[in-house]
C-alpha cells in the first residue's frame, strides 16, 4: 500500500459507475493481463461484453440463472478498483455478489443467495451456447474461436458447489454461498491443465467468499506498493494522484503473444466500436498506440520497476513499421506510426532508471525511427517536419490544415486540405534528437554531437519560421510556400514545452489566459476560441463528421494536450522568475477536475475529450489513458528534476499549505520531499508528520532544508553518503534550470 495512504478501494470507490451511452451497463475496475470487461449487465456472474487482448465482444463468460426468474434491477452497486459489489433485495430473494478479474485472467464471482419466498429456489450455471460444452468432473472446458485474430480463447470454469452445474436447490428461508471462477488463456499456448488448476485454486480451495475477496484486494493493492505516495492540503490533487496510478494499472496489459510479447499500457480498455457480439468494426484503444506511449512513459517512469514502461518500446523495436518507424501494433498486425516524442521519453525514463543494458538495446531502433522521420517527413529547404495526413499527429481535423481553403464544409475531401509543416511533429522531432543525443552521451556513442547539431537546426527553423512576432504565437506553415496558417492551435505552445524560447517570446503564454482564446471555462481548447472553425463540442462547421462522440481537434478540450501545455506553463514560470506559479496551480486543478464526473470527487472517471465551454464529457471511453499527470506533480509541484549528476529541486508555489511526496525512486536513491508553510499550519487528520519548511530526504536522511519553497542541486555523492549531517545550503538558485539536469 502507498506510504501513509488508505487502501485504494476506499479512496476511489464510486457507487454505481456505468457508461453514459449505455446507462444499464456496469463498469469493472479490475483487469487481467489479457481479459477485461467492457461492461457488465446487472445480473449474477459475467454477462455483458468482455474482451481478450483486443476488442472481441464476448457476450457471456458465465452467469447464474434462478428459477423462478428474477430481474435484478434496481440493484445497488459499488464500484471499487479491485472489484464490483452488487446487492439486490426483493420480496422473493436477497442476493449479494462480489466479482472481479484477477491479473492472471480469472473471472471470479462470489455470490450469496437467500430465499425469502415460500417455494424452492433453483440456481443453475449458464454459459454461452455450446462454448463450454465439455464437462470433466466438476469443471467445464470450452473455447471461443476468434475470426478476426490468430488466437482462439480457451477457458475452464470451476465451481465451489458441484450441484450448480445441474441445479442448486435453496429451500425457503435458507441461504447458499457460491464461488465460481473461470480461467482463460490462448489455445495452444496455455495448457488446459494449468487453466483448470488456476480456476480450481479459487473456487475449490475451501476458502470463504470473504477470504477469496480479501486475497484479490491484497494482490491488487500490492502493485501500488511500488509507486510513490503523494498527500497534500488539497484533496483534489491527492485523489487525482491516486486515480492516475489506478489508470495505469487498469490499462496495463501483458499479452505475451505475437507482436505484444512484452508488457505495455493501453490507451484505453474501452472503444469506439460496435457492441455486437464478436463484432470488430470501428476503432479501439486496446492495442499498442505509439502516439500515447511517451505519455504513459512520463508517468510510469516514476514506478519503481521500469519494465512496464520499457515493454512498449521493446514490442515496437521487434516489429518495426513504415520505413523502420516504431509503429502501432496488435498481436497480428504492424500498423501505421503516429508522431510522438518517444525517444525523448525513453531518455527521461533512463535518467530515473539508468539501465545501461536497456539503453543499448533500444538506441539503434530509436536512431532508425528518427532517420525514417527525416526521410518521410523531412524536406530539403529546412529542418521542419511536413505532415501529409492530418490524422498522423493524433490531432485530426485541426483547422490549420483547411486554413488555405477557408474551412470548407466537407473536410473529408482531400482536395480541400493542405499538408503542413506542423509545430507538434517538428517539436517532437527536436525532443527526440535531444533524447537520442543524451543516450549517446551516456553510452559513449560518438554520434551524440551530430544529433545535438540536428536538434539545433530544428530549433533555429522553428524560431525563425514558425514564430509570428506580431501575434506572439507559433503557427503551422504551408508545406511549399512556408506561409503561416494563422490558426492558433494548442500545439503553438509546444515550443515553450520544449524550452526553446526566450524573452522574445514572452507574450506566448498570455494566450492561455485570454478568455477569448484558450482561457475558456474548461481549459484548454484544442484550437483558440477565436478561430472561425472553433467548435466547443466537436463536429465540423455545424455537423458531426465523426459522429456525436467522434474525436475532432477543432475546439474540445483534451487531457492529452492539457498535460503538455501545463508542462509548458510550469517551465515558462521558472524561466520568468516563477511568474506563473499561481496560474499553473489554477489550471492544474482544472485539469484534475476532468478526472471526476460532474466535478464530484466521489465519481472518478476520465474520458477522451470535453466540451471546452462547459466541461461536459463528450466521449464515453472511461478510464482513458492518453495524457500524464503524475509527472506534473513530481516535476513541478515538488519540483524534482533528475539528471546525470544528481537531482535538482525547484518547486512551483501553487498555494499548498503542505505536501509530502514520498518513496520516489531516482537512480536507485529513495527520496522524500516535504513542505509545510509554517509550524502552525494544520495538517489533515491522518497525514504523516511534516516539519516546517521545505525538506529533502534521501534514504530517510535529511539532506536539504530551507525555510520555504526554494531551489537547490544535490549530487549523487551527497544523496547517497552514509554518514549523517550533510544538509544542503538552502541558498536560492537561478530560475532557469541548467542543462546538466534537463537538456531542454
Amino acid at each position: 500500500m502507498m506510504s501513509g495512504a488508505k487502501r485504494l478501494d476506499d479512496v476511489l470507490q464510486a457507487g454505481r459507475k456505468s457508461l453514459r451511452t449505455l446507462p444499464g451497463a456496469l463498469l469493472l475496475g479490475s483487469t487481467g493481463a489479457r481479459l477485461w470487461a467492457d461492461y457488465l449487465d446487472p445480473v449474477p456472474g459475467f454477462e455483458g461484453r468482455f474482451d481478450f487482448i483486443h476488442k472481441v465482444n464476448l457476450p457471456l463468460l458465465f452467469a447464474v440463472r434462478c428459477s423462478p426468474a428474477v430481474t435484478f434491477e434496481p440493484c445497488r452497486t459499488n464500484w471499487q478498483p479491485s472489484h464490483l459489489s452488487m446487492e439486490y433485495e426483493g420480496s422473493r430473494l436477497a442476493f449479494s455478489e462480489r466479482k472481479f478479474i484477477t491479473w492472471n485472467d480469472c473471472a471470479v464471482s462470489c455470490q450469496t443467495w437467500t430465499n425469502r419466498s415460500g417455494e424452492e429456489l433453483v440456481l443453475r450455471l449458464d454459459t454461452y451456447g455450446e462454448a463450454f460444452g465439455q464437462r470433466e468432473g466438476d469443471r467445464l472446458n470450452g473455447a471461443f474461436s476468434m475470426e478476426h485474430f490468430s488466437f482462439t480463447i480457451t477457458g475452464v470454469i470451476a465451481v465451489s458447489d458441484r450441484e450448480l452445474l445441474d441445479g442448486v436447490r435453496v429451500p425457503p428461508g435458507q441461504s447458499r454461498t457460491l464461488i465460481i471462477a473461470a480461467a482463460f488463456g490462448i489455445q495452444g499456448v496455455d495448457e488446459i491443465q494449468t487453466l483448470s488448476e488456476r480456476a480450481a485454486s479459487i473456487a475449490e480451495s475451501g476458502r470463504t467468499a470473504e477470504e477469496v475477496l480479501a486475497a484479490q484486494q491484497n494482490e491488487y493493492e500490492a502493485w501500488f506498493d511500488h509507486t510513490p505516495g503523494f498527500s497534500s492540503s488539497d484533496e483534489l490533487l491527492d485523489r487525482t494522484w491516486r486515480y492516475r496510478w489506478f489508470l495505469l494499472r487498469h490499462n496495463l496489459a501483458d499479452p505475451k503473444y505475437g507482436n505484444l510479447a512484452h508488457p505495455l499500457f493501453y490507451e484505453g480498455r474501452s472503444h469506439k466500436k460496435s457492441k455486437t457480439p464478436f463484432g470488430k468494426g470501428g476503432w479501439e484503444f486496446s492495442k499498442l498506440i505509439n502516439l500515447s506511449v511517451p505519455l504513459h512513459t512520463m508517468d510510469a517512469r516514476w514506478y519503481h520497476d521500469p519494465d512496464y514502461a520499457l515493454g512498449a518500446y521493446r514490442n515496437m523495436m521487434a516489429a518495426p513499421g513504415e520505413d523502420g518507424m516504431l509503429s502501432c501494433l496488435t498481436v497480428d498486425t504492424v500498423m501505421h506510426s503516429f508522431a510522438n516524442f518517444g525517444s525523448w521519453a525513453v531518455y527521461q525514463l533512463f535518467l530515473v532508471h539508468p539501465d545501461r543494458k536497456a539503453a543499448e538495446e533500444l538506441l539503434p531502433a530509436l536512431k532508425r525511427n528518427t532517420e525514417a522521420w527525416c526521410t518521410v517527413y523531412g524536406n530539403e529547404r529546412d529542418a521542419l517536419m511536413i505532415e501529409y495526413k492530418h490524422t498522423r499527429t493524433g490531432k485530426e481535423y485541426q483547422p490549420s490544415y483547411w486554413y488555405f481553403h477557408d474551412y470548407p464544409r466537407n473536410p473529408k475531401d482531400k482536395a480541400t486540405y493542405t499538408p503542413l509543416k506542423r509545430v507538434d511533429r517538428t517539436v517532437y522531432h527536436y525532443l527526440n534528437l535531444l533524447g537520442i543525443a543524451g543516450l549517446c552521451e551516456e553510452l559513449g556513442d560518438p554520434e551524440a554531437e551530430r544529433y545535438r547539431e540536428q536538434a539545433e537546426a530544428v530549433k533555429a527553423d522553428v524560431l525563425n519560421k514558425m514564430w509570428d512576432g506580431e501575434s506572439q504565437f507559433f503557427y503551422d506553415l504551408h508545406h511549399e510556400t512556408d506561409e503561416k496558417a494563422l490558426v492558433k492551435n494548442i500545439v503553438g505552445f509546444y515550443p515553450a514545452w520544449a524550452r526553446i524560447i526566450d524573452e522574445r517570446h514572452d507574450g506566448l503564454m498570455e494566450h492561455l489566459f485570454n478568455e477569448q482564446e484558450f482561457g475558456t471555462r474548461c481549459p484548454f481548447p484544442s484550437v483558440s476560441a477565436d478561430c472561425p472553425a472553433y467548435a466547443k463540442e466537436g463536429g465540423w462547421m455545424g455537423h458531426f463528421v465523426k459522429g456525436r462522440n467522434g474525436c475532432v481537434w477543432d475546439g474540445p478540450t483534451w487531457p492529452y494536450t492539457n498535460s503538455v501545455t501545463l508542462d509548458a506553463l510550469a517551465k515558462e514560470s521558472r524561466r520568468r522568475g516563477h511568474r506563473y506559479d499561481g496560474e499553473f496551480g489554477h489550471y492544474l486543478r482544472e485539469y484534475a477536475f476532468l478526472h471526476f464526473q460532474y466535478r464530484d470527487l466521489n465519481r472518478p472517471g476520465l474520458v477522451e475529450h470535453y466540451n471546452s465551454a462547459t466541461g461536459e464529457a463528450l466521449s464515453d471511453e472511461q478510464e482513458y489513458n492518453h495524457s500524464y499527470f503524475i509527472d506534473l506533480v513530481v516535476s513541478h509541484v515538488a519540483g524534482l528534476s533528475v539528471g546525470r549528476e544528481g537531482i535538482r529541486l525547484d518547486p512551483l508555489d501553487i498555494g499548498l499549505d503542505w505536501f509530502d511526496l514520498d518513496r520516489v525512486k531516482a537512480a536507485g536513491t529513495m527520496l522524500r520531499i516535504t513542505y509545510r508553510r509554517s509550524a502552525e499550519t494544520p495538517l489533515t487528520p491522518g497525514a504523516p508528520e511534516i516539519e516546517e519548511g521545505f525538506r529533502v530526504y534521501a534514504h530517510g536522511r535529511l539532506v536539504f532544508q530551507a525555510p520555504g519553497l526554494t531551489g537547490t542541486e544535490l549530487n549523487w555523492e551527497v544523496l547517497n553518503r552514509q554518514e549523517p549531517g550533510t544538509e544542503g545550503s538552502g541558498e536560492q538558485i537561478p530560475s532557469r534550470e541548467c542543462c546538466t539536469y534537463d537538456p531542454i
